[in-house]
């Protein structure tokens, strides 16, 4: 029997290969072609594992990167799948029809975009998840841009923005928690530190919101025939009365609770089946139906059938399918040293408290796009980065905020991240349409590298635990020190 070799990094152009590889065939694949994403990226784990061979990796060593990627994403897997049945609840109980009918009512074309931002992002923070805040109001908000006639891109974009917004805020968010816990800090410091760049950039864009409101909708030329027919259709087929949107209430109770997001959604999509053979007539069977393979109906509107035609657990399952295989990707490339040899000279490059900052987020996004899970782009920089924050006297909090200005707001953008390919499923717009709409994922990266540059912002370990008075005290000796050399 042959000695086993002792496994070693890969020079820079083996750990380039796998992914140049991926980013080539997929854009083939998906651009050209039109093929899903699925076959491109097993191929790519295919390439990714053979130069693992090369360099001396067993069977063993691959799989164990593959599988601890794929089980940290277990609990995500089960989310997908309870947002699924909830969907699909939602609609038969005539919740989420009556969202969009009287969303319709009261929400004109000029204020949607703002609104809109709003809504999503107390969702976001109510319930911690930005999944859950797309999946439910968002999908309500694109079918009431649908009736409003406007365009369906921008509309996601504004979804993505504001569910971000509010998930990035929220205590309860496993991103956030896993931001804090990847740089050992408390949670609640991760939260605050979050706020000076996060609060800003969502401002600028309910500004830029309401600028392209007024500019590309056009209230005057706006045809209310469309959104009177969805009414219309919806009022046909559905019992509609304030008191079904109880479900709602459950997911906020849910919020307000603290109670965990797996059964948080599945008691809201209970809720929304019992809705839906109270005040809509449906049987046991239905609803079981309508959660395992989604809500079906043939209105007479095009649109309305479009919008209500969705949910249930199978939906979700090309979601789950793209992500696992993204994932045994992305667990191969960091268990065997891609990412270490490919960024980790990064840092020794680093000159300024700016620097840092700009290579932690750079470093978060191309995470996203070559490992393609949100938590590994937020807990790979964190590793990678943290001494280097610690040697320049960087509070910890700074590090977990700056890993979530990149990580998080860049992972929906990406169409192959397990965020990318659900937001794009569960809102109906690919991944490219809805990009240069959702201002916030796109201005809060700049705003926190602009900022960090000009020595705003930054957040030093002698502030921790400190009142405001005395930061106030140690930035004006700090500035002192500079003043005298």
């Amino acid at each position: 029997m042959g000695k086993k070799r002792t496994p070693r990094l890969p020079k820079v152009w083996e750990a380039l290969v796998p992914i140049v590889f991926m980013m080539v065939i997929i854009i083939l694949s998906t651009v050209k072609w039109g093929l899903d994403p699925h076959m491109p990226i097993i191929a790519s784990c295919v390439v990714a594992s053979l130069i693992a061979v090369k360099c001396g990796y067993g069977w063993e060593d691959i799989a164990a990167g593959a599988y601890d990627s794929i089980r940290r994403t277990v609990e995500a897997f089960l989310i997908i799948m309870c947002v699924g049945m909830l969907i699909g609840s939602w609609v038969w109980s005539g919740t989420m029809p009556a969202m969009v009918y009287y969303g319709l009512e009261i929400i004109s074309p000029g204020a949607f975009l703002v609104v809109g931002a709003i809504l999503t992002a107390i969702v976001g923070l109510a319930t911690g998840s930005s999944w859950t805040a797309s999946g439910t109001v968002g999908v309500a908000l694109m079918g009431i841009a649908m009736g409003l006639g406007i365009n369906p891109a921008l509309a996601a974009g504004m979804v993505i923005s504001g569910a971000y917004t509010g998930d990035k805020l929220s205590p309860l968010s496993d991103s956030t928690n896993v931001a804090a816990a990847g740089a050992e800090t408390p949670l609640y410091d991760h939260v605050a530190a979050m706020m000076t760049t996060t609060i800003p950039s969502f401002l600028i864009s309910l500004v830029l919101y309401g600028i392209v409101g007024a500019i590309v909708i056009d209230e005057s030329g706006y045809d209310a025939s469309l959104a009177m027919d969805i009414q219309n259709a919806i009022a046909d087929n559905f019992y509609l009365s304030p008191w079904i949107m109880l479900p709602v209430l459950v997911v906020i109770f849910g919020a307000v609770k603290r109670i965990p997001a797996i059964p948080s959604l599945l008691l809201a999509a209970v809720c929304g089946g019992a809705v839906a053979m109270i005040a809509q007539g449906a049987t046991f069977p239905e609803v079981f139906g309508g959660m395992q393979t989604g809500f079906s109906i043939e209105s007479g509107n095009e649109v309305t059938d479009s919008l209500l035609n969705r949910g249930g657990i199978d939906s979700m399952m090309w979601t789950i399918s793209l992500i696992m295989f993204a994932l045994f990707f992305g667990g191969v490339l960091e268990k065997c040293g891609f990412i270490e040899v490919l960024l980790g000279g990064l840092v020794r490059r680093v000159k300024s408290v700016g620097g840092l900052v700009l290579c932690t987020i750079v470093t978060g996004i191309i995470c996203d796009v070559v490992l393609t899970d949100q938590y590994l782009a937020i807990l790979v920089p964190g590793r990678m980065y943290m001494k280097a924050f610690d040697e320049r006297g960087l509070s910890r909090s700074f590090l977990s905020r700056t890993t979530e200005d990149g990580a998080t707001l860049w992972s929906p953008m990406i169409p192959w991240n397990g965020c990318g390919a659900y937001q794009s499923a569960t809102l109906g717009v690919s991944n490219w349409a809805f990009m240069p709409y959702a201002f916030m994922n796109l201005i809060n990266p700049v705003l926190a590298i602009t900022i960090s540059y000009l020595g705003i912002g930054i957040k030093y370990k002698e502030y921790d635990g400190k009142s405001r008075a005395e930061i106030k005290e140690l930035k004006a000796k700090r500035k002192a020190e500079k003043r005298n050399g």
